[in-house]
């Protein structure tokens, strides 16, 4: 026969640790008039054959019928008070697990209709807290036979389910929130709160509480017009003008000027050619008819012209300047002719 235990206590700090199983394998020889201890920052789960009879809270317990009424129905009339049964307790930490990280280890895609590109991939991080709500139903539903659980065997599907919820209140606020990707950096608090609120169902599922979830920084990627493309989500054509913008800002800061320019705009794919089709109509992106193109202006403002390529109008000035871009200057005002601005896309 295994020890007969008296007492049953677990006085650990319990830090990262969120449920212990006492004893740890098998099943502890309990008997009627033993005490179970229970600290002040614990609960108690008595189980025995898989059920759980009582739940414990701080304080000195006597193991006895009157307090657990359920357990004379396995003990039965053939034991007496101190024949001893096999039963197991487990130590549910009850205090509040801080400092969690989450994060998203892949761009969540928020729709942006009539804005932008009408995508954007955002990236983001921060922290959350949460707390054991129900000893028994996280015991019953996460735990099961297991002698020590931990915070880290539990995170990444918490995190998961935190993700989850912040790509749907992205979603929200996208649809609702005027120039929401300007404000994203002012939302951080209304985003967390969001998916508190969110998340209290699923957390309350498995027997928690989400106690906090903080937004330490959320952003656009770096990567968002790569990453539209791959996705099949942006017009080749539109991912081309945005390659040439890329490639004028580097040639305004580079002491090559205008090859430079050239050079980044013809590189790799043939970015060139595939703008100068998309100026004069025959490019052929997605929803666009064969010479379907919007008809280009034979002289055009720098802003004109700007709004032509999808740019900036510092960008085109950036090309005036240094004589990648032919213009008129008429007074203290430039014109660009329609041949101009596609022999500059044509390289």
């Amino acid at each position: 026969m295994a020890r007969i235990f008296d007492v049953i206590e677990y006085p650990n700090e319990m830090n990262d640790e969120i449920v212990h199983r006492f004893p740890e394998e098998g099943f502890g020889d309990f008997r009627i008039g033993s005490q179970v201890i229970v600290r002040e920052s614990q609960s108690a789960v008595f189980f025995r054959d898989g059920n759980a009879l009582d739940v414990f809270k701080p304080g000195r317990h006597t193991i006895a019928t009157a307090n657990i009424p359920k357990l004379i129905d396995f003990i039965g009339k053939a034991f007496n008070d101190r024949t001893p049964f096999p039963a197991e307790v487990y130590f549910v930490s009850r205090k509040e697990f801080t400092n969690k990280k989450w994060g998203t280890s892949a761009p969540i895609l928020v729709e942006t209709p009539g804005k932008g590109l009408g995508y954007l991939f955002l990236q983001g991080f921060g922290t959350y807290s949460f707390q054991v709500k129900d000893p028994q139903q996280f015991v019953t539903q996460v735990v099961g036979a297991t002698g020590s659980y931990r915070t880290s065997e539990i995170e990444d599907r918490l995190k998961t389910m935190l993700v989850s919820k912040l790509t749907d209140v992205l979603g929200e606020f996208s649809n609702t929130t005027q120039s929401f990707a300007s404000k994203l950096s002012g939302m951080n608090e209304e985003v967390g709160a969001a998916v508190r609120s969110k998340g209290k169902d699923d957390f309350e599922a498995l027997g928690l509480t989400l106690k906090t979830f903080y937004v330490g920084n959320l952003k656009p990627s770096t990567k968002s017009a790569q990453e539209l493309r791959d996705a099949g989500l942006l017009d080749p054509a539109i991912y081309a003008q945005l390659q040439a913008a890329d490639a004028m800002r580097e040639a305004a800061n580079n002491p090559s000027g205008g090859a430079g320019l050239t050079a980044g705009i013809g590189a790799g794919m043939g970015i060139g050619n595939i703008m100068g089709q998309a100026l004069q109509g025959g490019y052929q992106g997605p929803g666009t008819a064969a010479g379907g193109g919007a008809k280009i202006p034979d002289i055009m403002t720098p802003a004109e012209a700007a709004q032509v390529m999808k740019v900036t109008e510092d960008d085109i000035m950036a090309a005036i300047k240094d004589g990648s871009l032919k213009a008129k200057k008429v007074g203290k005002a430039f014109r660009i002719s329609k041949d101009n601005l596609e022999a500059f896309m044509n390289g």
